[in-house]
């Protein structure tokens, strides 16, 4: 799997995220089964990236995934676990006790990266980011970034941060390049940050126009889906990593296969 390397630390082009695993904003235990089982597929087939969050039915995503990290076998450190604090959490002591909670949940001693998930109006920036900062010097946390974050405060976020942020995690897609057009993607590439794309295969916004239309005929001329295709545009990006999530093991093989995929310039060019 093709890496990217920011700070030391190499991360897969392609990882997996958990949003939906485990239910939506509450637990749906009735469902575990089906859920470990797809966890427990993306770890055989190679997934070493998962992305997941206190939020995620409540909790139980972290609980499932270290579950299945657990059964699997696979030295802890070997596994990258991302986990996210949640808005209402970025006082100093909630962002502790956020941190504690998921650390108890997913059965590990220390994540790999912490972000925080969403930003909040009138938000202490500074207050949250003295427990982050506190909970890296303890081992607790190795790495630190932001997700949905705009320029304003990514920078912001880079300058109260002791040691270098590792990316900001956002939506970004063939058909949703807000990301390009208001400057982070450029951001990040300049400053050694990965944008890490969340809901990479998201379509609801699909129009077959100019990008669309190119996207589906490298797929064809390459012998790829349509979401490998969407996978390797993202993949080809410098600085840009991808999270999909799909509990179809045939789809996660696909999507692991896409972050092998280098689109040419002439590709890229005719995607837009």
């Amino acid at each position: 799997m093709r890496t990217e390397t920011v700070h030391g630390v190499s991360i897969p082009k392609i990882g997996f995220g958990t949003w939906t695993v485990g239910g939506h904003g509450a637990p749906d235990p009735a469902r575990d089964n089906f859920y470990l089982a797809a966890l427990e597929s993306a770890l055989a087939l190679g997934y070493t990236h998962f992305d997941t969050a206190e939020s995620y039915a409540a909790g139980h995503a972290e609980e499932l995934l270290g579950q299945a990290v657990r059964a699997s076998g696979i030295d802890r450190e070997k596994v990258f676990l991302t986990s996210k604090v949640s808005p209402e959490h970025l006082a100093h002591d909630d962002v502790l006790r956020a941190c504690e909670g998921s650390l108890r949940r997913l059965g590990v001693e220390y994540l790999d990266l912490y972000l925080i998930h969403w930003p909040r109006p009138r938000m202490n920036l500074p207050d949250a980011f003295r427990a982050l900062n506190r909970l890296v010097r303890e081992g607790k946390v190795r790495h630190l970034g932001v997700s949905n974050f705009d320029v304003k405060l990514l920078r912001q976020s880079v300058a109260l941060s002791e040691t270098p942020l590792l990316t900001d995690q956002v939506s970004y897609s063939v058909t949703d390049r807000r990301s390009m057009a208001d400057g982070l993607l450029e951001t990040c590439q300049q400053n050694d940050i990965l944008l890490t794309a969340y809901t990479p295969l998201n379509h609801r916004y699909l129009q077959h126009n100019r990008a669309v239309r190119a996207l589906l005929e490298i797929a064809q001329e390459r012998g790829i889906t349509r979401a490998q295709a969407s996978l390797a545009w993202l993949a080809t990006q410098p600085r840009v990593i991808a999270i999909p999530m799909s509990a179809n093991p045939q789809h996660q093989a696909e999507n692991l296969a896409a972050g092998e995929i280098v689109l040419t310039a002439e590709e890229m060019a005719r995607i837009g």
